[in-house]
């Protein structure tokens, strides 16, 4: 399994400066896993995806042209730029989002970690049909109205039965060609994960999320995650960078 580093928060808008140091704080940990909880050895290459903090669409550049098969950033709109390159390969790519963000608000020009989503659709690298979201629970009311036919799991629904919403994620999201699986660290609980930029009660636990992630790992068509908005400078006693190494630790 090839980690990708990808050490920018410039498509944050300068709104969660500090996540760029999340790849090192996390594999520096992750060092530290011996055997992950199926008693796998964990093992791993690492690579970088080159930045120009003065040019963001050259960053994304980058980016898209940037082959692995974990991307561990760095903002959430590090999703556009991977996302487009792995769906021009693709007939019918889908994406499946866990963030208590739907990220798809209206966008000036560059995708950011708040409009990426819409600006794939619009650019038409993402179909509709084939976007699943999971852990929803922040949203404007126009991003509400973009949410109208689109498969989403909100919060409530993954609470009020774990299980049966796996199931039928897992459902959707088999029929994928191939399956983009983007984790927003801040679906989890503000408790569990404080290092992030936008705070929002009510998430899932950790022990949820390694649910999901399980489970998701038994899908064939599951090609390329990314791991993103860990903010190691807002941090509390290393818990944020610590979880989201134990996470990488349970894909791999």
């Amino acid at each position: 399994m090839e980690i990708v580093k990808v050490c920018t928060s410039q498509g944050s808008l300068g709104k969660n400066s500090g996540c760029e140091e999340a790849p090192e704080a996390i594999l520096s940990e992750l060092k530290k896993i011996e055997v992950n909880e199926s008693g796998k050895k964990i093992e791993f290459k690492v690579s970088s995806a080159e930045i120009n903090e003065n040019n963001l669409d050259e960053t994304n550049l980058n980016i898209e042209n940037t082959k692995g098969d974990v991307f561990l950033g760095g903002d959430h709109s590090i999703t556009y730029p991977l996302f487009k390159s792995f769906a021009k390969e693709k007939k019918n790519a889908g994406l499946l989002i866990f963030d208590a963000h739907p990220d798809c608000a209206l966008y000036v020009k560059t995708a950011s970690h708040e409009d990426f989503v819409r600006k794939l659709v619009d650019d038409g690298f993402l179909k509709k049909e084939n976007l699943v979201y999971a852990g929803l629970r922040r949203f404007s009311k126009v991003e509400n109205d973009f949410l109208r036919g689109i498969k989403c799991f909100n919060m409530k629904d993954l609470f009020l039965n774990t299980e049966n919403a796996c199931d039928n994620i897992m459902e959707i999201c088999r029929h994928f060609d191939e399956l983009y699986l983007s984790i927003d660290i801040d679906v989890l609980d503000p408790g569990f994960a404080p290092g992030t930029g936008y705070l929002e009660p009510g998430g899932l636990s950790i022990r949820e999320l390694i649910y999901f992630i399980k489970r998701l790992k038994f899908l064939k068509n599951l090609k390329r995650i990314d791991l993103v908005e860990v903010n190691p400078k807002k941090d509390i006693n290393e818990m944020t960078v610590k979880l989201a190494a134990k996470i990488l630790s349970e894909l791999l």
